[in-house]
């Protein structure tokens, strides 16, 4: 075995019995998971009141990603989030547009937004529903949606889910047709602009625990709770490290050099 990779694959093998254990936990029901309030999530009603009052839509976007690969977590969390979103615009009887660039998402925002409507008995009210295919190359689908949200005048726009460059110019068409901006993304490099540009951000793994508190999915919650137990571990070999490390002692730096 490669020298200094055994610590490693042990940490990994633990954190993975971990995450397990903490999935398995939360959907036999023996821990509540209680989620704390993200002000991003509960300014979403608010937005749409807005369009309702306005009479001006409702503009969504799931993200850049696709249904697999490392950005897909952040697809599936959007895709949530608009399952929430999809109920709320067909209690108020708000017309909702969702702009897609993954061909794969398309038929799973589709079937969602049905889901929705269906579950909020308005099933006729999905006329007013636009699920829009706009292109699979990033800023030909940037362009499309900012012309969308800037013809359709979006009295309000989510954007959740994985975003790279783009990211600023949809924030941005937003601003200038004055719509009541709600974003989330894991992309780090990209929470600056979400930040400074749209109403309220749900930053990293916020957009994570904001799909799992509107769904209640025990996958979600069971995932954040497996989460939360591993970083605390890590906090705690960090303090463990720093303290042994400052009296003298080589025994974490043996340990990592395994």
């Amino acid at each position: 075995m490669i020298q200094g990779r055994q610590f490693t694959l042990l940490l990994f093998l633990v954190m993975s019995v971990i995450m397990l254990y903490a999935g398995n936990y939360v959907r036999k029901g023996k821990k509540t998971i209680k989620i704390r309030r993200l002000s991003a999530v509960e300014a979403i009603p608010e937005a749409i009141g807005r369009a309702t009052e306005a009479g001006r839509p409702v503009h969504f976007s799931p993200g850049l990603a696709a249904i697999t690969g490392l950005d897909a977590p952040q697809t599936f969390a959007g895709i949530s989030l608009l399952r929430y979103i999809a109920k709320l615009t067909a209690r108020y009887d708000v017309r909702l547009i969702v702009t897609i660039r993954q061909p794969a998402v398309l038929p799973l925002a589709q079937e969602t937004i049905r889901q929705s409507y269906l579950e909020e008995g308005k099933f006729d009210a999905l006329s007013q529903v636009d699920v829009m295919f706009l292109s699979d190359q990033q800023f030909a689908y940037a362009a499309a949606a900012s012309g969308v949200i800037m013809r359709e005048k979006a009295a309000a726009s989510f954007l959740f889910g994985a975003f790279w460059a783009e990211n600023l110019m949809l924030a941005e068409v937003g601003t200038q047709v004055d719509a009541y901006q709600i974003s989330g993304t894991a992309s780090i490099g990209q929470v600056p602009f979400f930040v400074t540009t749209t109403d309220y951000c749900l930053i990293g793994e916020e957009l994570y625990a904001a799909a799992a508190s509107l769904t209640a999915d025990e996958v979600f919650l069971g995932a954040i709770l497996g989460q939360d137990i591993c970083k605390g571990i890590m906090v705690a070999l960090l303090v463990v490290g720093v303290i042994v490390t400052a009296v003298g002692s080589d025994l974490f730096v043996r340990l990592l050099s395994l």
